[in-house]
């Protein structure tokens, strides 16, 4: 069956969406610890004790995106939360492995890594993103790691985050440059919330710098007028330009509209999906051929369309409806997948057919600092009548907030972090 004609029969409901399993002695590998790896985990631990359940990933500790932009610059009592793989595990009851997935046999059903082969009967994937470089010309191994050590703008893993605040706190004046990088993304890092906060943070701190932002999207309307108009003297915003290429010698970027030297640089190119899913053949292709750079998995069930026993969740999904492209790469969207895998999962046990659940989304970004005032973006999914998928997005002011925010993040948590 064609992919274009799954997907549509997908999200219309009208194929199964689970096989009955084995029952006991099934085991699932799940690639990624991120907010979606550890919410399959922790909700098929539950839902599914006789399931064999393994944890793969290369860092010995999960560090969040959310609230980390406040963090960054001191702002309030921010802080960003980290937890122990293996301590997490073992309160949760599932295997941790710490390693790099080297490549997948989707032949052989096994998951090779560094410290040997896990085999699988289900294989959840949430390896998240890989930044492009080679978007930029930067071709060399050894030039993107420089790159990456040297300028990072700490969009690919948040275990960067902490050098990323160093580098800050030393900025001591000149121009600060930071891309953002073609839509989509994943968020957080919300780009134009850390943006503002860093504008503010210049301004507040009366550092001699400026904000050089080059944006190859439209920004947000909010923060548009509040960059340009309330921190006019700390930012130079250039919307709609793109980076064409980058001189780590002459500290360059190259644009479409001009040469932007800098002191000091957050350097975030385009995102695609992890290398992981390349290498096993999981990426979508468009109608002419051509690569979109994100995972082919169904827009309901998140199985992946080239392999029934594997599924795709969290950032590097790709394609979830025509009507407006992909879901939000936010960690509240990864979480939902998991646990709805998770479940699919767990239906198998029984063979019972699997509802139809569907994701959503909340984030909450700083808006404003003085006065302090939040947006909250939430995202909804239905199925419209000839089953493809609609998306509803609304944007709620939250002019005196109470720490909505930290109430959320502390409820998401609940899910797949806390005991």
């Amino acid at each position: 069956m064609k992919s274009g004609r799954r997907q549509f029969l997908l999200a219309a409901g009208l194929l199964p969406l689970v096989r009955p399993l084995r029952a006991a002695g099934e085991r699932v590998v799940i690639v990624g610890g991120g907010w979606g790896g550890l919410s399959a985990a922790s909700h098929l631990r539950r839902l599914a004790p006789d399931i064999e359940v393994t944890l793969v990933d290369r860092q010995p500790t999960f560090t969040s995106f959310a609230l980390s932009n406040r963090w960054l610059v001191d702002h309030g009592n921010s802080n960003i939360e980290r937890q122990d793989y293996a301590a997490l595990a073992a309160t949760k009851g599932y295997r941790f492995v710490q390693a790099g997935v080297d490549s997948i046999d989707r032949a052989q059903r096994t998951v090779n890594t560094a410290s040997g082969r896990l085999p699988y009967d289900w294989l959840v994937l949430a390896p998240g993103i890989r930044e492009n470089y080679a978007a930029w010309q930067v071709n060399d191994p050894l030039a993107v790691a420089e790159l990456r050590q040297r300028y990072s703008g700490a969009m690919l893993n948040a275990a960067d985050l902490p050098v990323l605040k160093k580098r800050l706190a030393a900025f001591k004046g000149g121009d600060l440059l930071m891309t953002v990088p073609p839509a989509p993304y994943r968020c957080p890092p919300a780009p134009y919330e850390r943006a503002m906060l860093i504008a503010w943070w210049l301004k507040t701190q009366k550092i001699p710098g400026k904000l050089v932002i080059i944006d190859p999207n439209p920004m947000m309307p909010a923060f548009k007028s509040i960059l340009l108009d309330r921190f006019k003297a700390q930012v130079t915003y250039l919307d709609h330009a793109k980076v064409r290429q980058v001189d780590l010698a002459r500290k360059t970027v190259m644009t479409d509209i001009d040469d932007i030297r800098f002191d000091e640089a957050l350097l975030s190119p385009p995102q695609e999906a992890a290398d992981l899913l390349w290498q096993a053949g999981l990426i979508r292709h468009d109608e002419g051929g051509r690569s979109t750079g994100w995972a082919d998995q169904g827009a309901l069930d998140f199985r992946s369309v080239a392999d029934e026993r594997v599924f795709i969740i969290g950032d590097a999904a790709g394609l979830a409806s025509p009507l407006f492209g992909h879901y939000p790469k936010t960690g509240h969207v990864a979480n939902r997948m998991g646990a709805i895998v998770a479940r699919q999962i767990a239906a198998g046990l029984t063979g019972k057919a699997f509802p139809v659940l569907l994701p959503e989304s909340v984030c909450h970004v700083v808006s404003s600092v003085e006065p302090l005032e939040y947006i909250r973006l939430e995202a909804s999914y239905r199925q419209r009548g000839d089953g493809f998928l609609m998306q509803q997005v609304k944007q709620v002011r939250e002019p005196n907030p109470a720490g909505e925010d930290a109430a959320w993040a502390e409820a998401m948590y609940r899910d797949f972090l806390r005991p």
